[in-house]
């Protein structure tokens, strides 16, 4: 071992005989002997685990890539571009540094940040974006160990804070329900169908009537929309769960009017892109606001700032009040898991505990002492 100029030992592991047939070797540096003897050391016990050392010297930034790369093959449009939202995070983090000197701590320090202020929106990140990022860092190391670049799983460690915010989806009230069923409106249609049929999005933008058996009393979920920017395209169901058939209650089909084509087409005849369904779905709530609401003249008046009559609801609290609705009507939990299109029945099963812990709540309010 030698003691160089500037007072720092160094070692040299062998590595083999490269392809110009030259000996290969690699140094290691240390303030003591015993210093550059430990590191020398590891990295000969790594390489007798078969670890592909060359690799792990590349940076996180390279092995993201690889694995957004290998991971985008069937995966829908949007899924993409969360993942590369969240690689795109932690490669201004720590994107530069070899994947084998990636710490928890590093990844750890990304979560952090982005629970006290997330840049895109100036506000906290929401749970769920703090767990995309973290399984995002979880997979990309998976994906090095299997190819033997690193041994052990650094972001598995990493925690999420509890007091992180999260999207809270409620189902409309009892009242909610009866103005979306007697409230009569071109876009009713597609409220009805995704609070009784409980169809995502995507679901019912691509939905035909040819996929509607009035005489079954069933809906056929094979085909959906994802937006690539604001333009719709036909894509299969989210997941093989997701294409099935759903059996849609008595109460729908009053509503039901079979025609040619779309079930719910634009002023075209053609799929909703994404701004347009979104302003329609904008009117809706307003004119449904000024029809329940006795102050608002028109929903033009420039003079009126009260308060509205009826909160605001998505269409995904819509597909939420459906789950309700059959765990209210004593539905089980995996015909409810196949009804709802979900891949993994502990999707559903968390819903359902949810809704249990609530009506618990509910019920021992009753209570009298």
């Amino acid at each position: 071992m030698k003691k160089r100029s500037d007072g720092l030992y160094c070692t040299n592991v062998y590595l083999g005989t490269g392809e110009d047939g030259k000996r290969r070797y690699k140094s290691f540096y240390g303030k003591t002997q015993k210093e550059a003897k430990l590191k020398a050391d590891e990295y000969r016990l790594l390489m007798n685990k078969g670890v592909n050392l060359i690799d792990a010297g590349e940076s996180f930034a390279r092995w993201a890539e690889l694995w957004l790369r290998q991971k985008s093959v069937g995966v829908g449009h949007s899924q993409r571009q969360n993942y590369e939202r969240s690689v795109k995070k932690l490669n201004a983090a720590f994107g530069s540094v070899p994947i084998r000197d990636v710490k928890q701590m590093y990844i750890q320090d990304v979560i952090n940040q982005l629970y006290i202020c997330n840049p895109e929106t100036g506000k906290p990140a929401s749970k769920r974006l703090l767990q995309l990022v973290k399984q995002t860092a979880q997979q990309i190391f998976r994906f090095a160990i299997n190819n033997r670049a690193v041994e052990y799983n650094p972001a598995d460690a990493v925690t999420i804070p509890t007091a992180a915010p999260q999207e809270k989806r409620r189902a409309l009230t009892p009242e909610e329900r009866q103005r979306v069923l007697e409230f009569d409106h071109p876009f009713q249609i597609a409220a009805v169908l995704m609070m009784l049929a409980g169809l995502r999005r995507g679901e019912l933008i691509a939905l035909t009537w040819d996929d509607i058996d009035l005489d079954a009393g069933t809906i056929a979920i094979n085909k959906a929309v994802e937006f690539i920017g604001d333009v719709p395209h036909i894509k299969t169901t989210k997941t093989e769960s997701g294409n099935r058939v759903v059996y849609f209650p008595d109460a729908l089909r009053p509503y039901l009017h079979p025609a040619k084509n779309l079930v719910l087409p634009n002023a075209q005849g053609e799929m909703y892109h994404l701004r347009q369904f979104k302003k329609k779905w904008e009117q809706y709530l307003l004119d449904m606001d000024v029809a329940y609401n006795p102050e608002r003249n028109s929903k033009f008046d420039p003079h009126y700032h009260g308060l509205t009559v009826i909160d605001h609801f998505t269409p995904h609290m819509l597909r939420h009040t459906f789950c309700t609705l059959m765990y209210e009507s004593g539905v089980d939990v995996v015909t409810a898991q196949h009804q709802m299109g979900h891949a993994d029945v502990k999707t559903t099963l968390s819903i359902y505990t949810h809704l249990s812990d609530d009506h618990a709540r509910d019920e021992m309010k009753k209570m009298i002492v």
